[in-house]
């Protein structure tokens, strides 16, 4: 079951004894803790039913206490333990896992890492409750997610603008949601977001950042390249040599792939690579101009180049004038 289902069941009045929520995403965690704060209770009842520990002060003997509590004057109680990461006594409630009161909702919110799942507290758990795993989303489904995310809030956006952003905030999904909270408040509903909203509005150029840079080494625009480097190298806050160096060993990678691919088609190469179909367009094309010899000497440059912005071999030359000369060497 997903967050989406989960949050929807809880919104329907549907609840489970016992959330033991954890994992790498923090975002669906607390989007379903947030669900059973607003839902669970009502606004005069939370006083005294509703309870929020956090895992550094909180003990196993005073939680169960809390769980096994009845409710005054509501129908269930909600004792919430947030933070259970830095909680050192999740295997001292095995005992309330394996017969929790059926009138309070009791929630672990375990972020940032997977709990074991052998251990016995998460399977009891499981067995009369619901255990969510909240994983991260991948680098290359972030475009889709930002599109649909952005989709329910009432807008829609353009794959470049979602690329920019997934580009731009990584995969970080609380930053994007904000970001995009901000947008909701400046743009109309309705409206299709692109990279003149996320320019003006989030403060990611649409024509000076790494996704740009890629695309205008790809397609061996040296006139747009040098740009774009020119202006990395006056604005040393907008992106760093090792972030390029990165992005641009991704993108050889994925060529020499491509060239090893039998069909080479844009929906096949997005499927094989796992990639947008809108980069995918962007990786044939490049791939076009940069035979598999120059793509096998250009990833050694990159290697040489990274060195470099290490200190290795380098003694005088500044991060920019370093990322000038990586582009020279890469389009010629």
């Amino acid at each position: 079951m997903d967050h989406k289902q989960i949050i929807s069941n809880i919104e329907n009045g549907k609840f489970e004894k016992i959330y033991f929520l954890h994992g790498e995403e923090p975002l669906f965690m607390d989007m379903i803790t947030n669900a059973l704060v607003k839902h669970a209770l009502e606004d005069h009842e939370r006083d005294f039913n509703q309870t929020i520990k956090y895992g550094k002060e909180a003990d196993a003997l005073t939680l169960i206490s809390d769980a096994k509590g009845y409710p005054m004057m509501a129908e269930r109680r909600l004792v919430i333990l947030k933070e259970a990461q830095d909680f050192k006594g999740i295997e001292d409630l095995i005992s309330y896992f394996e017969a929790p009161n059926d009138q309070t909702i009791f929630v672990i919110n375990h972020k940032y890492k997977n709990y074991d799942s052998r251990k016995k507290s998460i399977k009891a758990a499981a067995k009369n409750g619901l255990v969510f795993k909240s994983e991260k989303i991948k680098e290359y489904r972030l475009p889709d997610w930002i599109k649909t995310h952005v989709i329910s809030k009432g807008y829609s956006i353009s794959p470049k603008a979602s690329m920019l952003l997934a580009e731009f905030l990584g995969n970080d999904l609380s930053r994007i949601v904000n970001e995009i909270d901000k947008l909701g408040i400046l743009v109309e509903k309705g409206t299709t977001i692109n990279e003149v909203h996320i320019e003006e509005n989030i403060g990611i150029s649409k024509d000076y950042n790494v996704f740009e840079l890629i695309n205008a080494v790809g397609a061996r625009n040296v006139e747009k390249a040098n740009r774009i480097v020119d202006y990395f190298d006056h604005n040393p806050k907008a992106t760093s040599i090792i972030v390029v160096i990165s992005n641009l060993f991704n993108h050889y990678s994925r060529l020499m792939r491509i060239h090893f691919l039998q069909n080479k088609s844009k929906d096949s190469v997005a499927s094989s690579l796992k990639v947008h179909p809108f980069v995918a367009g962007e990786l044939v094309n490049s791939s076009k101009i940069y035979n598999p010899k120059k793509i096998a000497a250009n990833i050694a440059v990159l290697h040489e180049y990274d060195l470099k912005s290490k200190g290795v071999g380098n003694a005088s030359f500044t991060h920019g004038q370093l990322m000038k000369e990586l582009i020279f060497r890469l389009m010629h």
